[in-house]
């Protein structure tokens, strides 16, 4: 088993950070050549803002850093499958490459569900690279629905 990579544990460290303020644990971190720029979290509830995701957040202030909406020599890390807003938001973006850890088979949209980037519909597709991180991330998600149920 190979350690993970810094922006997985580091997005890792924001899904805990999340899951403590009450959300849903997923982390996110943009890396532009080799540099974490943006290491976010999800924040929903504490934004009253449904697209508050951790990809959304990443990818908004990674944006704003660089000054420019293309982040086509960036890459996004994320604790869990994107869903069909964050894909859409990634291929927007021009994101080159997805690095994720757990799979979503309810909500995700990369593996499952619409396979966002697989439609012909889709105009622009980053490599994908999943399981990074897989059994950490699973394990924040469970642990958190499983104390709220």
């Amino acid at each position: 088993m190979f350690p993970l990579p810094q922006p997985m544990k580091m997005a890792l460290a924001a899904a805990r950070d999340a899951a403590a303020a009450g959300e849903v644990p997923v982390g996110a971190a943009l890396v532009h050549r080799g540099q974490v720029i943006a290491l976010t979290a999800n924040a929903p509830r504490a934004l009253c803002d449904p697209t508050a995701h951790a990809e959304m957040l990443a990818i908004r202030e990674g944006a704003a850093r660089l000054g420019r909406e293309r982040l086509e020599d960036c890459d996004l890390w994320v604790t869990l499958e994107p869903c069909a807003m964050c894909a859409g938001a990634i291929a927007h973006a021009r994101v080159s490459r997805l690095y994720y850890g757990a799979p979503d088979p309810k909500g995700g949209a990369v593996e499952h569900g619409p396979r966002f980037f697989g439609q012909p519909t889709c105009h622009h597709r980053p490599e994908i690279y999943s399981g990074i991180g897989e059994a950490e991330a699973g394990a924040l998600l469970r642990d958190f629905f499983t104390a709220r149920r």
